[in-house]
């Protein structure tokens, strides 16, 4: 199975985030992908736009989106992580 690195230690901003996202897995429909958390999960767990195709998802130097909105972004996706059924996905 594919395994996709998504580097988080140069983010400055949510853009970067979403931005290394698709040039990393390169999804099917990324240029419909809505680039916040509801499409992440409408990818993840439907096979919408952004779906990355079968793979495991690992987000590294994780510390940086711990900082974005008072902690809100990293426990969104730390909940997606935990949520998904069909994308195995880490955060270290």
């Amino acid at each position: 199975m594919r395994e996709f690195i998504i580097d988080c230690s140069e983010f400055n901003d949510e853009a970067d985030f979403w931005a290394a996202y698709l040039s990393t897995t390169q999804p099917e429909g990324a240029q419909l992908f809505g680039r916040n958390f509801d499409a992440l999960w409408d990818a993840l767990s439907a096979g919408g736009p952004g779906w990355p195709g079968e793979c495991v998802l690992r987000f590294v130097n994780t510390d940086v989106l711990r900082r974005w909105q008072d902690g809100n972004f990293y426990r969104t996706l730390q909940k997606i992580a935990l949520d998904s059924r069909t994308i195995a996905i880490h955060m270290d």
